[in-house]
């Protein structure tokens, strides 16, 4: 399992393993099991993704609350939701209580500080990883904005346009973008805040830009939340940007045939022609390689919120 030369290297061969990673001793079980039956992809072969993806997915994961979704079974078998820890995980794992108003109680949520305890979460049947956009210091303030496009019943080809829209959006105002594929259907764009605003402000910024989207393409886009009222429509999910939501996270697999991965993308890459199945467990770490981590800036300092929105309020009044 040292060797991670070949993210499909076999050397996890018994079906329980004992793992130290960080100094801490994990009980890794059932690496045999399939996780995809049509690439034979088993759960060994996902730890050792993540055991080498570890480096660039962490600074995506440190500090924040994760929501776990959970797929013992692979993707063909029944998931479920854990957000709450309670007291059963290693002493090593941090946790962090938050209050839910919702559920009147407190929350331990697990927060992944270090590649044990990715690790960790992948052992328990986290596929997809699922971070808050705030981190504990200042769980008020999200580090970024996203724009979710979410396709429904529509060619991937509008995801495209739509991505390519709020671009141009962004562009009149000087705002960098930074666009993922969401591992699944849609891509996300990445606006960075640094931190400094609160995510009310945040999704009022992000409906903004959704609004002035969805005036460049009324015909395939929508803001409406019902997928009943939005048939054959790309979404535009702002409503992301909201305390205690999570997104997957940049390099993170999904739980989709083919292993797809959460992928940072250069801009000329957004164009008709992209798959994001072409995106997956098997040939990520060689394009990190070769490209980096393109996603870096959104962790940077952020743009200074209040020029923008009233550079954007001048656009929206000029077009009326």
């Amino acid at each position: 399992m040292e060797n991670k030369s070949n993210q499909f290297d076999k050397s996890m061969e018994e079906e329980n393993e004992i793992l130290v990673i960080n100094s801490h001793s994990l009980k890794l079980t059932h690496l045999n099991k399939v996780f995809w039956s049509d690439q034979n992809y088993s759960k060994g072969d996902l730890i050792n993704y993540y055991r080498q993806v570890a480096p660039y997915i962490l600074p995506y994961l440190k500090d924040r609350p994760e929501s776990l979704n959970r797929f013992p079974n692979g993707i063909q078998g029944s998931s479920f939701f854990q957000k709450d820890m309670g007291a059963l995980h290693p002493e090593w794992v941090k946790t962090e209580k938050i209050y839910s108003e919702s559920n009147d109680k407190e929350i331990n949520y697990l927060v992944c500080q270090n590649e044990a305890t990715l690790i960790y979460m992948v052992n328990l049947g986290c596929i997809e990883i699922n971070p808050w956009s705030s981190r504990i210091a200042q769980l008020e303030n999200p580090d970024y904005v996203i724009i979710d496009i979410d396709p429904l019943n529509i060619s991937f080809d509008f995801v495209i346009e739509t991505a390519l829209a709020v671009k141009e959006v962004l562009d009149q105002v000087r705002i960098k973008a930074y666009c993922k594929t969401s591992g699944a259907t849609g891509l996300h764009v990445y606006i960075p805040l640094g931190a400094k605003y609160h995510y009310e402000q945040a999704r009022q910024f992000a409906k903004v830009i959704a609004f002035l989207t969805h005036q460049r393409l009324p015909t395939t886009t929508s803001m409406e939340r019902s997928p009943s009222k939005r048939k054959k429509k790309v979404y535009l999910d702002f409503l992301q940007n909201s305390y205690g939501q999570t997104i997957a996270a940049p390099y993170c697999v999904r739980p989709k045939p083919k292993a797809p991965v959460s992928t940072p993308l250069e801009w000329e890459e957004v164009k008709v022609g992209l798959n994001p199945i072409d995106f997956n467990m098997q040939n990520t770490m060689e394009r990190l390689k070769r490209k980096g981590d393109l996603f870096k800036p959104i962790l940077g300092k952020g743009i200074n919120l209040q020029d923008c929105l009233n550079q954007l309020e001048e656009i929206v009044n000029e077009q009326h």
